[in-house]
């Protein structure tokens, strides 16, 4: 049997479980029984440039564009050029064979790839198991292939990558070549590289700079009234502006007019006011999800500045060296129900490798099961947890200890309580006004003690809950003794920072209007994927089209420039959603490849045309 992982560190924690006595050959490695693990190294074929299919589109010319290609060329890495020997080799003598990529959509495209580059004959494809690896230990490896699939079962997987590969291909080279030509005709220097993802997400942050760069500040006020109970007890409640004071605000609701904001204190000083309704909502919040790779990226850019390619790497080490915490690249926040037999497991690592959450540890209830177990919502991998095993933190850099502490302290929270808190509310009516108290009580801490975070208390809230509620019933009537005018200045946005862009990124449909997009991009997982997105971010810095100012994230001249040129469809993450709901769509066997890329061609013909016409600034 021949097994084939997608990448070394893979391949030995595959023979770590088969027969001994182990021998090493050259790119592959031999067990007791005779099995074979060798593996690929990344990709190790790749889309064929241009000029492989015609010399003379070595020169970019706006002539040859768009370059379509009839029959696609994949061609062997330079730098890994070996190792497809070997394996192809290997491929040809085997009569069983297993497919160890990672459990992904670019795992799935990287082996099959090679498969087809081999010509194997159909019966043999037929017969390619598939084994689905998402923690390194010995004791979840054996368990993965002990339960092989039919690599058949994945097919649709597969055609999903392999059309997103060729789809990015197509728009990349033909919308790069466009843009360069075009900017040098202009004076630009470099390459002005476009990208289906990179491009709508450096025009986020370009759009977002221009906002900030051209607001305008303007004052609003709002007013509290003074309230005081036969008891001679006081509280504020704030103004509701109704129907009537539209014209005097903004879109948000917001008055802008402060003579409306003093008519009002004046009309409700000294007048009695009654107590229309007092409300007291109980409600729990449940323990946050275990992380997938871009909610882990954004909370440790939060807590130690970590850029997304920081955090990925220090998984992968964490993953592929240490074998502390299972596959990384996840986009899933939930576990199987299986799972809830290692939890015992996963506990005495932590506590062996964590001794600061003695206490954590302790306090927690392991007989609670949280919404995270839910077979129905993990496919191919599940949400990145501590794996099993026990090691010394000594070994581990401090960002890969802080980042498997964040990893482990998640996992814990799973096994607390809800946190409980009530949501309290009086409504007051003064003078035929609305005025509201608002105020959140906790009730019982639960999982929160683990994060030291205490109930947001907003401003117009009481901090006092228990307290407002006792104060009044309903149908009272209390005095409004005095009044308060607050003037305050609408805020620009803040620039985007590592945190804020991943969370736009993966949140996306927030900035899209299209009602039928937006509904889109929530159903998918937003621009990029977990694994490309710390990537492509990179990619924008390395072009100076983004740059750093400190923790920010600001467009360059360049960048700004470059989106100044484009048509929208390029830099607003439209398109991307209706791609990425096709190829979700593919993978499914809900719609086709062939379809996908029609539809595509079509498209692309269309912007490149539209664009050649366009003279660049």
């Amino acid at each position: 049997m021949l097994y084939i992982a997608e990448k070394p560190s893979l391949a030995r924690a595959v023979m770590d479980v088969l027969p001994k006595p182990h021998q090493k050959g050259d790119g592959f490695l031999r067990s007791g029984n005779g099995d074979i693990v060798s593996w690929c190294i990344g990709h190790l074929l790749e889309q064929a440039p241009p000029d492989a299919y015609d010399e003379r589109l070595k020169k970019w010319q706006l002539g040859d564009l768009p370059i379509m290609p009839e029959k696609w060329i994949l061609l062997p890495k330079s730098s890994t050029q070996k190792q497809l020997s070997v394996l192809t080799e290997l491929i040809k003598h085997a009569d069983q064979i297993v497919h160890v990529g990672d459990p992904d959509r670019e795992g799935q495209l990287l082996i099959d790839e090679v498969l087809n580059y081999c010509q194997l004959p159909i019966e043999k494809i037929k017969q390619v198991q598939r084994c689905l690896i998402s923690d390194l230990n010995a004791s979840a490896v054996e368990k993965a292939i002990q339960n092989l699939r039919s690599n058949n079962d994945f097919i649709p997987l597969s055609t999903s990558a392999l059309a997103r590969a060729r789809a990015d291909w197509l728009y990349g080279i033909n919308m790069s070549r466009l843009c360069t030509i075009k900017g040098q005709q202009r004076g630009y220097q470099g390459v002005l590289s476009v990208g289906r993802v990179q491009t709508p997400i450096l025009g986020l942050v370009v759009r977002r700079d221009i906002e900030i760069e051209q607001f305008q500040p303007k004052p609003f006020f709002e007013v509290y009234a003074i309230l005081e109970t036969k008891n001679s007890e006081t509280f504020k409640a704030k103004w509701i502006p109704s129907e009537s004071c539209a014209p005097y605000q903004d879109e948000e609701g917001r008055v802008l007019v402060k003579a409306l904001a003093e008519n009002v204190i004046n009309r409700i000083k000294g007048q009695p006011a009654t107590i229309e309704n007092v409300s007291n909502k109980k409600k729990e919040l449940a323990p946050p999800l275990p992380f997938n790779l871009s909610s882990l990226q954004i909370e440790m850019a939060r807590k130690s500045g970590m850029s997304a390619q920081d955090v990925l790497d220090v998984c992968q080490s964490l993953y592929e060296k240490h074998k502390l915490i299972t596959y990384p690249r996840s986009d899933s926040r939930y576990l199987p129900e299986e799972h809830l037999g290692q939890v015992q497991g996963v506990k005495a690592a932590i506590a062996s490798n964590c001794a600061d959450f003695t206490e954590a540890i302790e306090q927690a209830d392991f007989s609670l099961r949280s919404k995270t177990w839910n077979d129905s919502k993990v496919d191919a991998h599940h949400a990145i947890i501590p794996t099993l095993r026990k090691a010394s933190m000594d070994r581990l850099t401090e960002h890969e200890r802080m980042v498997y502490q964040t990893i482990a302290l998640q996992y814990i929270a799973q096994f607390y309580p809800a946190y409980k808190f009530a949501e309290l509310q009086i409504d007051v009516d003064i003078v035929g006004g609305k005025f509201v108290a608002k105020a959140t009580q906790m009730l019982f801490e639960g999982w929160k003690v683990l994060f030291k975070k205490s109930a947001t208390i907003k401003d117009d809230e009481q901090e006092d809950g228990p307290a407002l509620t006792n104060l009044v019933k309903k149908g009272e009537t209390v005095a409004c003794v005095d009044a308060e005018l607050l003037s305050k200045e609408t805020q620009p946005p803040k620039p985007f920072n590592d945190a804020t862009l991943l969370s736009a990124m993966t949140g996306i449909a927030r900035f899209v209007k299209d009602p039928d997009i937006k509904k889109i991009l929530r159903e998918t997982d937003g621009l990029g994927t977990e694994a490309t997105r710390a990537g492509i971010i990179e990619i924008l810095f390395k072009r100076n089209f983004l740059e750093r100012k400190g923790k920010t994230i600001r467009s360059t001249p360049t960048g700004r420039q470059l989106v100044a040129n484009l048509p929208d469809v390029a830099t607003t993450p439209d398109m991307t959603a209706l791609w990425e709901s096709q190829l979700d769509a593919i993978s499914k066997k809900e719609s086709s490849y062939t379809l996908f890329m029609q539809e595509l061609e079509i498209f692309l013909n269309n912007l490149i045309a539209q664009l050649k016409q366009q003279t660049f600034r």
